[in-house]
């Protein structure tokens, strides 16, 4: 195996969290969080401009572990909850920052209850995979194995806003 490939395993299995067991998608989703921590530091535009850049990013690396491994959606590649993590925290940031929410950081020691809850919700969503999420699993290669997750992020993020515009 050439340098390059070793490299976009690596990427591509989340640093080596991939490899663990049990629950490879759930170790992933961890170092999402780390991601995630980083995302909430930038300004909102770049937070998000960097996350669709890394999600646009991911899927030329996920195809490319696909094929490296030799089957489609490997369990080890996690690069795909790495990415999509962050989704279902960045729709708080949003309602933070028009003031519809508190808390007014979303640090982890100010807003724990919310990174646990978005941290549940997303792996639940992705393991679960309800419609419209099951379907996007299916797409080609890379694309589907990205864009379930981004989905689960994005309907995670929007179902923890409406909870915490319920709870004000």
């Amino acid at each position: 195996m050439r340098p390059s490939d070793r490299g976009t395993l690596w990427l591509a299995e989340g640093f080596g969290s991939g490899r663990l067991r049990p629950g490879p998608g759930t170790w992933g989703s961890l170092v999402g969080c780390f991601w995630a921590y980083g995302l909430l530091k930038l300004p909102p535009g770049v937070a998000a401009a960097a996350a669709v850049g890394a999600i646009l990013g991911a899927v030329p690396v996920c195809t490319r572990a696909e094929s490296l491994l030799g089957r489609p959606d490997p369990g080890s590649v996690v690069l795909d909850e790495i990415v999509a993590l962050p989704l279902t925290l960045l729709p708080l940031q949003a309602g933070v920052l028009l003031g519809w929410i508190a808390p007014r950081d979303l640090t982890i020691a100010a807003a724990a209850p919310w990174w646990v809850a978005a941290f549940l919700v997303f792996r639940g969503l992705d393991i679960a995979k309800p419609w419209p999420i099951g379907p996007l699993q299916h797409l080609p290669r890379g694309w589907g194995i990205v864009l379930d997750d981004v989905a689960a992020g994005l309907i995670g993020g929007i179902l923890l806003l409406v909870a915490a515009l319920l709870l004000r």
